[in-house]
């Protein structure tokens, strides 16, 4: 009897020890380096895709690329999310008759908010100063321009 539990005992050691070593061998695997290293980024691959839809949600963003797409050379999708892409066509837009002077860029910088301002005190409730930031009542204006398309 004592033969018997003395071996019970044994193999339930040797199991828990066999099933401790394989699960290390298998987790030192998930830490191993990848098989193929990849290439690191060059400047010219990277393309910036910097969405800024001041306020506006999806719908209304919406909107903003429709009226794009049809007036100002716009062909990305119409996804709810002003990209580079959508403001590019957006200062095509300000740059004809709203004084933007910059780059046609993509970036929504003091100067894209500027023209930005002009256009909505022009025609959609802004009573702001242009100073090209982006505050409560430029987001506001502009909102109500994306319900106006």
């Amino acid at each position: 009897m004592r033969t018997t539990i003395l071996s019970r005992t044994l193999l339930s050691a040797t199991t828990v020890v066999a099933l401790a070593a394989g699960s290390l061998a298998a987790a030192g695997t998930g830490f191993a380096a990848p098989s193929a290293a990849r290439p690191a980024a060059t400047t010219e691959a990277v393309t910036p895709q910097a969405v800024n839809n001041l306020g506006l949600n999806a719908t209304e963003a919406k909107k903003v690329q429709h009226w794009l797409k049809t007036y100002w050379g716009y062909t990305g999708a119409i996804d709810g999310r002003l990209g580079t892409n959508s403001w590019k066509a957006f200062q095509r837009c300000l740059k004809k008759y709203w004084g933007y002077t910059g780059p046609i860029d993509g970036i929504v910088g003091k100067g894209t908010v500027q023209g930005l301002q002009r256009l909505l005190k022009a025609y959609w409730g802004y009573t702001g100063g242009i100073d090209g930031i982006a505050g409560s009542g430029t987001r506001a204006a502009f909102k109500h321009f994306a319900n106006g398309r």
